[in-house]
């Protein structure tokens, strides 16, 4: 969905800089704030266990990694790592 923002002057030179030094476009690099925003202030849904620390995937493709790291995590006595 296409959108318009009005930005200062100084902050869209920040942002074209910023996006040019990650190789992004202003599209992706904006895309990828707001999503972090949202992320960090609790507007979208959080992510726990592994997937919240080592990226992002598709259910489908993670859905056996889930499984043994579920597994896993199940035989762990919490009480031993306080």
């Amino acid at each position: 969905m296409r959108t318009t923002f009005d930005l200062p002057d100084q902050l869209l030179r920040q942002t074209r800089s910023a996006a040019a030094l990650r190789g992004q476009s202003m599209n992706e690099f904006a895309r990828r704030a707001l999503e972090a925003s949202c992320r960090a202030s609790g507007d979208q849904q959080r992510e726990s266990g592994w997937r919240a620390v080592a990226g992002k995937a598709r259910d489908a493709d993670v859905a056996g990694v889930d499984a043994v790291v579920s597994a896993a995590f199940s035989k762990v006595d919490l009480d031993r790592w306080r």
